[in-house]
């Protein structure tokens, strides 16, 4: 199938330019000022489009197998495609985890089976994420992206260690989940103002940067390379901020809630609550300043969703875990690119450039690469509206906020995984 994106703002290595872009057989075939006459091709038209690299998400959880009620490969997907991702990597706490290949295998077969973007999965690093074992790691190397027990945070630095010296040997990410559990004594939001003024519990900093530091031990220890997810308090950005200056092979992501909001925005309702929580400002500034300097390397989504029953307890009770994939990029264009605070090519690096390159998977916009596309159009705003999404889960601190960045369009691999209604073809 030959597709031809005509007069569409082309943004590449931060300058944009109108240009045509021709498909053909999954590749970009040519990137030109004037628009090609193309005999057989299916031509949209996009003036109104910026395109970027389709995004990467390095960390989402699709729920299937296991928990289809919540989402599965098909909705999750199509949620992916709508916020203009095309490579996307689930975590693996499901049902059975993929901690073997024959665990894995039935994951894998949902994906082959309903995907409409690349979906690259996690091994679990211990059997049934319970810390206690190694999981078949030799076996499912090939098949995945990386190793995590994302949910939960190995607990004993032994097993830990010998997850990182098996990684290493196999060429392997560790992916980690930093939460030291005997720390957080049953908080579960950020112990701090919001927490104290309305008697809930808090979960300290410390859960978290304890264990990024005893992780970071271990790969000075091991050598292995170690990513960490979902970064959220000033003191993991400094840790991590020197443990590359000395050299260590670590990356890490925030998620968007982390960047554009702070405790005092918490609400009492389970749309506000995930792991870990909403940190302070003093947190959030830290992450932005990270985000450029180059210590947090990219923005992941963790998209998380839950049945509504399952958000509908407050604070308390709800479980962790909002959606993202349809919002994170109008969220950070709107609060972060359009203020000034980043800029529109430094959020494509943290949204495609760096997760990509880390991870080994997305495609460039350029002649004879795959392609992975998406277009926005970067003046349409609207209220953010769950009942609107893709995505089975509409959980989100987001709703009713105004956002600017809408969706046209989008291909994985050539084939068009998400277009908005209305569009001009022909």
């Amino acid at each position: 199938m030959k597709i031809l994106l005509n007069h569409v703002t082309v943004f590449r290595k931060g300058t944009a330019e109108q240009m045509s872009v021709l498909v053909e057989d999954g590749r970009i075939v040519s990137l030109s000022k004037e628009a090609p006459v193309v005999s057989g091709a299916h031509v949209i038209e996009l003036d109104k489009g910026v395109l970027f690299p389709g995004f990467v998400d390095v960390h989402v959880h699709l729920r299937e197998p296991g928990f289809s009620y919540k989402e599965t490969i098909g909705t999750g997907t199509r949620a992916a495609a709508r916020g203009g991702f095309t490579s996307v990597c689930p975590m693996p706490n499901l049902k059975p985890v993929p901690d073997s290949l024959a665990h894995l295998q039935e994951e894998l077969a949902c994906i082959e089976k309903d995907s409409v973007i690349h979906v690259y999965p996690y091994g679990a690093i211990t059997v049934e994420e319970k810390g206690q074992e190694l999981a078949a790691l030799e076996e499912m190397a090939p098949h995945v992206v990386a190793f995590s027990d994302d949910g939960k945070g190995v607990q004993n630095p032994e097993m830990m260690k010998q997850a990182m010296l098996r990684a290493k040997a196999l060429g392997q990410l560790i992916v980690a989940h930093c939460e030291d559990e005997s720390l957080i004594q049953g908080g579960y939001i950020h112990d701090g103002a919001y927490a104290k003024a309305h008697g809930h519990r808090g979960n300290p900093s410390a859960s978290e940067w304890k264990q990024v530091e005893r992780d970071l031990d271990l790969v000075r220890e091991t050598g292995c390379a170690y990513h960490v997810c979902h970064v959220s308090t000033k003191e993991t950005v400094e840790l991590i901020r020197k443990a590359k200056a000395e050299g260590l092979d670590v990356t890490c992501e925030t998620t968007p809630h982390y960047l554009v909001m702070n405790d005092s925005m918490l609400q009492e309702d389970g749309r506000f609550k995930m792991n870990p929580p909403i940190r302070s400002e003093e947190d959030r500034q830290a992450l932005l300043a990270g985000i450029l300097d180059g210590t947090v390397d990219m923005v992941a989504t963790d998209h998380a969703p839950h049945s509504a029953e399952e958000k509908s307890r407050g604070l308390e009770k709800s479980f962790y875990g909002i959606v993202g994939l349809e919002t994170a990029f109008p969220v950070l264009y709107t609060e972060l690119v359009r203020p000034g605070i980043l800029t529109l090519e430094k959020l494509i690096d943290v949204m495609y450039t760096n997760p990509a390159k880390r991870f080994g998977i997305g495609s460039p916009v350029e002649e004879g690469a795959a392609a992975d596309l998406t277009v926005f159009d970067l003046e349409a705003s609207y209220p953010v509206d769950p009942a609107d999404f893709l995505s089975m889960g509409k959980s989100t601190p987001f709703t009713g906020r105004t956002v600017f960045g809408r969706c046209l369009l989008t291909l994985a691999g050539g084939e068009i995984a998400w277009q908005a209604e209305g569009g001009s073809t022909r």
